[in-house]
């Protein structure tokens, strides 16, 4: 390969290509110089074309196609991909009989900066099912391994058609944060085809537009992100035919009560015509010409203005304005009698004009298929979209310094997973009329204080509003106490280790040693326990962990009461922090009273802890299973890992003489790990001829945290 020059990566001149007696690419023009570049337009604009002439999968009537100063034109696919250029195709095209480690290994290059393993750490899910066929695979997953194909050939180009089309939000954040890794690293330089319009703002720097067959203009992703109306004029997105007159209510609304009366609004059509591929733009005259009027009046909401600076402490009121209006406005305008800055985000689904400062479309674009996914015919499916775009906007904002919502079942569903992936310690308060049952499933791991409505919040009365004041007040209060205050962190870093009752001696003896130099948060392994530390390492609020009671896998596999889910580890792997761990407690699974386990398991080894909790001893098979999961979840830590595996028993009732005490499970399970675990200088496993709870056991797991992490930073008051 050539090496790189001067010349851009990527360089289009005057590119015709037809099908037939149709003119599908018009005389384009593009360059890429280095790093990332977004190519953004309407269906049937020419965009898969356009990836399929630089691969030379369609020919090319005339024009030029260089790659830095390399000529592609009249080459075959087969000599372009040798000349480095990856291309994921819209649509995946795997090959259904090849597992996921086939399909890798097939393409896998020696000595380049991607292998297979790095595949495997970027994208932990393909670790996973890497036996899975590849017809075997949901569509996230399918998604993945194409962007992993493509990536294993080391390309110095890649071309990427619609990477993120049908992809859940967190599979579409990992290949956001990939696009955006790919152009800090500079290795690559990568051409990718989008309909998302935030994704493709937020991978590249600047966006070429599409239409009919040419680029329209190249132009700062910042701008058309924040610019509705242009996404509205050049690529139909950004607003749709249910609210094209948000914009203009809102600039209404923002100029005070005074303003807010009947008037005429021009509605335009940026397309009078539909378009085909051989359509020339539409002239900004006959779109003048074309644009239609209507009457719209007055609406109450009068006090809005439009989001202010990017990244301002602001707390959100969140909820469904076409049905919460006055709830949602009472509570706004009691946070801002206290002088806290506020802002309403509408996550209405019915098209009703908006006088939000954040209006529905605005949350519905990071839908994974845009606002298409969430304004649909069906209440629900619109609702269920809504909810993803609302989570996944959430996690693209800064400086939100506390959230409140109100609402019955459903707006508590369709807030809180937001709320949830906002770290813990920024106040979130849920007024709701189901606070006062199981609010498990709607709190998880995160910190939601839920206030129960009392009646339901419908209208205001002189219940409701005393209980909207509660909530308004109590969010104002915390957040001006986190903001006006040092944060509280204590005098020493914290760090997490999970405990059960069969590894409490085992966690007092290590909490013993490392309590002067550091502040040792417990973490109960019954599920929650386990969410709850991960939560705070993502949050940053945990400097270390000592996770020495995994035992939370055993009741995911074997359908206990007390399951991790499958993210269990996941933290630490995003958050490439060293990890120390254990084998603690994996001998069990939890069930609630004898008379409660499934009819599968009674003739195991049962073990009554309590009245209400009964304990099974996991068998040689399912101990090997959970290794082999536990294993691959190891593989994909990039920073050290240390992981404990005591012989002398995992719990204190598998110690010798105890009910649960049998060797060849626990050598099944250890056997398992080390025949996954890829060892190195930084992952190890550690096996001790000890019991988890022997001092022995203690002393090598402070040894190996310490290592890792040194002896701890005591902060004192004035130093």
């Amino acid at each position: 390969m050539a090496e790189r020059g001067g010349a851009p990566a990527l360089d289009i001149r005057g590119l015709n290509v037809f099908y037939g007696a149709s003119h599908a690419l018009q005389g384009v023009d593009l360059s890429l110089d280095r790093g990332v570049m977004s190519v953004v337009g309407r269906n049937g604009m020419g965009k898969t074309t356009l990836c399929k002439a630089i691969m030379g999968l369609v020919p090319v009537a005339s024009g030029s196609i260089s790659l830095f100063g390399q000529s592609l034109v009249g080459l075959s696919p087969a000599q372009i991909a040798r000349l480095g250029v990856g291309y994921v195709p819209q649509g995946r095209r795997l090959w259904r009989s090849l597992t996921v480690d086939e399909h890798l290994k097939l393409v896998a290059r020696s000595g380049g900066a991607w292998s297979p393993e790095r595949i495997y750490s970027t994208f932990p899910r393909l670790g996973e099912r890497k036996s899975n066929l590849g017809s075997q695979l949901s569509g996230g997953e399918q998604q993945m391994l194409a962007i992993s194909r493509a990536l294993l050939l080391n390309p110095r180009l890649l071309v990427m058609d619609e990477p993120t089309e049908g992809l859940a939000p967190v599979i579409v954040d990992q290949v956001e944060a990939m696009l955006i890794r790919l152009g800090e690293e500079g290795d690559i330089d990568v051409l990718v085809i989008e309909q998302n319009i935030g994704v493709a703002t937020e991978v590249a720097p600047q966006v070429a537009v599409m239409v009919n067959g040419r680029i329209n203009r190249i132009m700062d992703s910042a701008r058309l992100s924040a610019d509705r109306d242009l996404q509205q004029a050049l690529l139909g997105v950004g607003r749709h035919g249910h609210d094209e007159t948000d914009h203009a209510a809102e600039q209404e609304a923002a100029r005070g009560p005074a303003a807010v009366s009947p008037k005429v609004q021009k509605i335009y059509l940026s397309n009078p015509k539909p378009p085909t591929r051989w359509s020339r733009d539409v002239p900004a005259v006959q779109i003048e010409r074309a644009a239609r009027t209507v009457s719209e009046m007055p609406r109450s909401t009068a006090d809005v203005r439009p989001m202010s600076s990017v990244g301002e402490n602001v707390v959100l009121v969140a909820g469904t304005l076409d049905t919460k209006a006055a709830e949602l406005g009472y509570i706004r305008d009691l946070i801002r009698e206290q002088g806290v800055r506020v802002r309403v985000v509408d996550l209405s689904t019915s098209g009703k004009p908006s006088g939000a400062e954040i209006p529905p479309h605005a949350v519905a674009a990071f839908h994974p298929r845009g606002a298409s996914g969430v304004f649909v015919n069906d209440r629900g499916a619109a609702v269920a979209g809504m909810t993803l775009a609302f989570e996944n906007w959430i996690r693209h904002q800064s400086g939100i310094a506390g959230i409140i919502g109100a609402g019955g079942s459903g707006g508590t569903a369709l807030v809180a997973p937001a709320m949830r992936a906002l770290p813990v310690g920024v106040p979130k308060v849920m007024i709701s009329t189901i606070a006062s049952g199981d609010v498990s499933r709607y709190v998880g791991p995160s910190d939601i204080m839920m206030l129960h409505s009392v009646a339901d919040v419908q209208g205001l009365n002189q219940i409701t509003r005393q209980v909207l004041a509660n909530g308004a007040n109590a969010i104002a209060g915390a957040v001006k106490a986190r903001t006006g205050a040092p944060r509280v962190t204590g005098d020493l870093p914290a760090i997490g280790l999970t405990m059960f009752g069969v590894t409490t001696p085992a966690v007092q003896q290590v909490t013993a040693m490392l309590d002067d130099d550091y502040d040792c948060l417990v973490f109960h392994a019954t599920g929650i326990g386990g969410q709850s530390m991960e939560k705070l390492v993502e949050s940053g609020l945990l400097t270390g962990v000592l996770d020495l009671t995994t035992t939370e896998i055993c009741d995911m596999m074997m359908g206990g009461i007390f399951p991790a889910t499958e993210d269990r580890f996941g933290a630490m792997i995003r958050a490439g922090m060293p990890y120390v761990g254990a084998c603690g407690a994996l001998d069990m699974v939890n069930f609630g009273a004898p008379d409660t386990v499934p009819e599968k398991y009674r003739g195991r080894n049962l073990y009554h802890h309590n009245p209400q909790i009964t304990l099974m001893r996991t068998t040689a098979e399912e101990n090997a299973r959970m290794g082999a999961w536990i294993g691959e979840r190891l593989n994909a830590m990039d920073a050290p890992v240390r992981f404990f595996l005591p012989e002398g028993g995992v719990s204190a009732l598998d110690a010798p003489g105890g009910a649960f005490h049998d060797p060849e499970a626990d050598a099944a399970l250890f056997e398992a790990l080390e025949k996954t675990v890829r060892q190195t200088t930084n992952r190890q496993l550690v096996r001790l001829p000890v019991n988890i709870n022997d001092p022995a056991f203690a002393e090598a797991v402070v040894s190996a945290f310490r290592s890792l992490h040194g002896t701890g930073q005591r902060r004192r008051k004035g130093a």
